[in-house]
C-alpha cells in the first residue's frame, strides 16, 4: 500500500452519487484509461483538458498510482503506464478469453474456419483466445500474438468505432508497415477503409497480414474493453462470396458474446 503521504484527499474519497463507487477510485481508472486511450504516456496538462479535472486533484492521484505501481514518472515529467499493469492485463485477458471460446468453438462449427478473439491493447491488437479450424489446411495465430491493427480484420473493425482524429494518432505513433504487398499504408486510405467497414458492419483482411489468408471481423458490442472476433482461412475456402454467409454468424455470435460479458460485470 502507499504511504500516507501519497494517498488521496478525504474529498476525493467521498463516496460518488447512488452507485456506491468511491470517487477517487472512478477518477483514478479514468485517468489510466485516458492514458491508455493516448498510447500509454501523458503530461498533467494533457490529462486536466481532456477529463475535466483540475491539476491538484490530477497530480494526487498521479501520485498515488505511481507509488501503487500503476504508473511511473519519465525524466521528461510525463507519466506513463507502469509494469504492475501488466500482470493485471494478462490476468483479465486470459479470463476474458476462456469466457469467449464456447462462441468461438460455434464460429467454428458453423463456418469451418479458425475463430479468433482480439482486444486493442494501447497501440497494438493481441490474440486473447483461438479455435482452430478442423481443416488440415488452417490458420493459426498464437494467444497473446500482438500486431499492428492496420494490417488485420480485427484491428479495423475494433478502430472503425473510434474517432478518425484518434486513429491517425495512432498511426503516426505505431507506423504502418507492409506486411504483404497488400496492406493499407497510407493513413488516408486507411480512414476510407473504417468508413466502409462501418458502412458493412464487418472488416476484410484480404491478404494484408498474411499472403493467401482472407479474414472476415466484428466488434464485440458493448465489450467491457474493445474486442472483436473473426474467422480467418486460405483464401480458396473464404472466398468473397462466403462473406454471405460467414458475417451474419459472426454479427450473431458477437452480439451472444457481448451479453455473456454483460452478465459477468458487476452491476
Amino acid at each position: 500500500m502507499p504511504p500516507s503521504s501519497a494517498s488521496t484527499s478525504a474529498a476525493d474519497a467521498k463516496p460518488a452519487g447512488a452507485g456506491g463507487g468511491v470517487q477517487s477510485l472512478e477518477r483514478a481508472f479514468d485517468l489510466l484509461e485516458r492514458m491508455a486511450d493516448a498510447g500509454g504516456e501523458v503530461g498533467l496538462s494533457e490529462l486536466s483538458t481532456s477529463s475535466g479535472l483540475p491539476l491538484p486533484t490530477i497530480h494526487r492521484l498521479m501520485r498515488t498510482l505511481v507509488a501503487c505501481g500503476y504508473v511511473r514518472q519519465q525524466p521528461n515529467r510525463r507519466y506513463a503506464l507502469g509494469p504492475r499493469l501488466i500482470r493485471l492485463g494478462e490476468s483479465a485477458s486470459r479470463l476474458l478469453g476462456t469466457w469467449a471460446r464456447p462462441y468461438l468453438a460455434r464460429l467454428v462449427e458453423e463456418t469451418g474456419e479458425t475463430a479468433n478473439m482480439a482486444l486493442l491493447d494501447g497501440d497494438e491488437i493481441v490474440y486473447v483466445a483461438q479455435v482452430p479450424s478442423r481443416h488440415a489446411v488452417r490458420m493459426f495465430t498464437e494467444v497473446g500474438r500482438r500486431v499492428l491493427p492496420h494490417s488485420t480484420g480485427v484491428g479495423k473493425a475494433l478502430l472503425a468505432g473510434h474517432p478518425p482524429e484518434e486513429v491517425r494518432a495512432l498511426l503516426g505513433r505505431t507506423g504502418m508497415p507492409a506486411a504483404t504487398e497488400k496492406t493499407i499504408t497510407d493513413p488516408d486510405a486507411f480512414l476510407e477503409a473504417l468508413a466502409e467497414v462501418r458502412r458493412l458492419g464487418y472488416a476484410v483482411d484480404d491478404s494484408e497480414q498474411e499472403v493467401g489468408v482472407r479474414c472476415y471481423a466484428v466488434p464485440v458490442p458493448d465489450s467491457p474493453t474493445s474486442a472483436a472476433i473473426s474467422i480467418s482461412g486460405p483464401t480458396g475456402r473464404v472466398t468473397e462470396a462466403s462473406k454471405d454467409k460467414i458475417v451474419p454468424v459472426l454479427q450473431d455470435i458477437a452480439a451472444q458474446l457481448s451479453v455473456a460479458l454483460a452478465d459477468q460485470t458487476p452491476a
